[in-house]
């Protein structure tokens, strides 16, 4: 037989073409309140948003009179005739969000417009008015969703855990976020803020609220106009990738989407600047003159479908291409990239970091290990007690892993048995063996040598120090006569000659005069009156601290300086880094090059 459905059931059965898990109902209400002209939005859920979600709004807010119709299906606003459909320049339009929402939910509206003295609160449980009274509140909306599904049991089998649904929830607003940088938004995930946006307009700021300012400060900005069509933007050059097009996030006119032409575009303009199976980090605005793209193709309006399929993905892939042609979108060798792990081999499960050099793991040979830090030790005994039981190839292999462990151990790194280059940029010395680049910063390497020299006579009983024909003239304020002792330990000879007034008549031999003034200058204003200046920690942090400025950087050296450098260098006990913890030099294997050129 037959019949009608009744208009509960059939609004339960529409209502999941709109609401088929929580982030829809974000989506719906947030798209809501963006149309309502609002410039603050915050979005609160819990448990996924299954029990409660909440968005609350600074909009124009909802007439009292015309609440209850807001939740009626069709019932809107910002359409009116057939022919409208034909230029969409809202988010929601078809009316049916709230009744869908409030047919499966248990929903609370409170709302009030600038012109009204009283705002409204309505209470609906599926789709029945059960409350409506008036309340005092700011202008806007807020709209919360409890108890999702509730008398619609069986659908909950199809909603995920609630970390997933939180996390789709939390993509859905920081999408939302970057295509209005000028709203601020808050993203509150079961009473922890997730995030906050400043709502300034800066669109590369969002991106490093909703990243991080190292992940933003690598993408390329992109800005195209042409055949009514207009797009901004980042991308990331060839140099940043991953396994998933899980970073590339698309905007229409405002709206976040789902587009296979505009994967296709990217996919072109990255042709032969990417290996199959990675994709480009990208986050693309588009915007199009409305009657030239359709919205109204999916339930959720998840998709769109642009008139003229091949103009857009040509304009979007010349914009990329162009982009990709500049200087910020050469390669850089970045610490992200991994050492080469041979494949199929059992001893690849070993923590790399504790061996610090596969080539030498690879190679028999007794040539110097090529390493900057110490290596670390490896547990040889818990090894071999996890690989015993499997085979006697994996103990051999482990056994020859110690051999070179204890060859590495026994014959530390020599910076004097590279071959030096040069230096670049004023800062950085060029040196190489067979199978690496080396970078070593000149500056903390002076660090590190007058860090170790200052602290060597320090401890010493004969100074070595240079007396000067003009003395350098300080000035401390300092009451505690105890704060010259350690100058005068570290080579220097510090007398008072006059108010406040100091004379410094000799100098550690390895210092100059400029760099000595500066490092006393620095020592002065890094101690206080209630420093112990018999605590060797203390003086050393101090030393640590006034290093820092007393070094060189940026200068030219000639070649007998760089030999002396790396000279003094190698004698430090500790070379491989300067007093506050950046390494000295940095390595680039020849097989990270040769990768870099696709070579591998």
């Amino acid at each position: 037989m037959i019949r009608i459905l009744e208009k509960n059931v059939a609004d339960k059965i529409a209502a999941g073409e709109v609401v088929d898990r929580p982030v829809s109902i974000v989506k719906e209400l947030v798209e809501n309140s963006i149309d309502a002209g609002a410039g603050s939005v915050i979005v609160e859920i819990k448990k996924g948003g299954k029990t409660y979600i909440r968005v609350t709004d600074d909009g124009s807010g909802i007439l009292s009179e015309e609440a209850e119709l807001a939740f009626m299906r069709h019932a809107t606003s910002k359409i009116s005739a057939a022919e409208d459909l034909d230029s969409i320049e809202t988010l929601g339009f078809r009316g049916e969000a709230l009744a869908s929402i409030a047919a499966v939910s248990r929903v609370e509206l409170i709302t009030k417009t600038e012109d009204e003295k009283m705002g409204l609160k309505l209470c609906i449980e599926g789709g029945q008015v059960t409350e409506k009274t008036g309340i005092g509140c700011p202008d806007g909306t807020t709209i919360v969703v409890r108890d999702l599904f509730y008398n619609t049991p069986a659908r909950l089998k199809f909603i995920k855990t609630d970390s997933a649904e939180s996390g789709l929830i939390t993509d859905l607003v920081s999408h939302i976020a970057l295509a209005y940088p000028d709203l601020r938004i808050r993203m509150i995930n079961n009473d922890h803020i997730l995030f906050a946006t400043q709502g300034r307009g800066d669109r590369l700021n969002a991106i490093m609220t909703l990243t991080s300012r190292e992940f933003g400060s690598k993408l390329i900005p992109l800005q195209a106009e042409g055949g009514g069509m207009k797009i901004e933007g980042y991308v990331s050059g060839p140099g940043e990738s991953k396994s998933s097009r899980r970073g590339q996030i698309f905007f229409v006119n405002g709206r976040t989407v789902n587009s296979k032409i505009m994967e296709k575009a990217v996919s072109r303009a990255y042709k032969e600047r990417l290996f199959d199976g990675r994709y480009p980090i990208v986050y693309l605005f588009l915007d199009v003159e409305p009657d030239k793209v359709d919205v109204n193709v999916h339930p959720n309006k998840k998709e769109v479908k642009f008139h003229d399929d091949a103009a857009v993905e040509d304009f979007i892939c010349a914009a990329v291409t162009e982009v990709l042609k500049q200087k910020e979108a050469v390669p850089k060798l970045e610490k992200k990239d991994k050492p080469f792990i041979r494949p199929n081999s059992p001893s690849n499960t070993l923590n790399r970091q504790n061996i610090n050099n596969e080539n030498n793991i690879k190679s028999k040979t007794t040539r110097k290990p090529e390493i900057f830090e110490q290596p670390k030790q490896v547990d040889i005994k818990s090894v071999l007690s996890t690989y015993k039981e499997e085979n006697s190839k994996i103990t051999e292999e482990i056994a020859d892993l110690k051999t070179e462990i204890d060859k590495i151990q026994a014959e530390p790194f020599d910076f004097r048995e590279l071959d030096y280059r040069g230096s670049i940029f004023g800062t950085y010395i060029l040196a190489t063996d067979e199978e690496y680049l080396y970078l070593l910063d000149q500056h903390a390497a002076h660090e590190r040598i007058y860090y170790e020299k200052l602290m060597d006579q320090f401890e010493a009983a004969e100074k070595y120090k240079q007396e000067i024909m003009v003395p350098i003239t300080v000035t401390s304020y300092l009451t505690d006569p105890d704060w010259k002792e350690p100058l005068s330990k570290m080579g220097f000879d510090i007398e008072e000659f006059g108010p406040n007034t100091y004379a410094v008549r000799a100098v550690p031999t390895f210092f100059g005069l400029t760099e000595a003034e500066i490092f006393v200058n620095d020592y002065i204003d890094s101690v206080n009156e209630h420093t112990d200046f018999t605590s060797r920690e203390v003086i050393s942090r101090i030393a640590t601290k006034a290093c820092k400025s007393a070094v060189k950087a940026h200068d030219m050296l000639k070649d007998e300086e760089i030999s002396r450098l790396i000279d003094d260098l190698a004698k430090c006990s500790n070379p491989y880094s300067c007093p506050h913890g950046r390494p000295t030099f940095i390595k680039i294997g020849k097989y990270d090059i040769e990768r870099r050129f696709k070579r591998k």
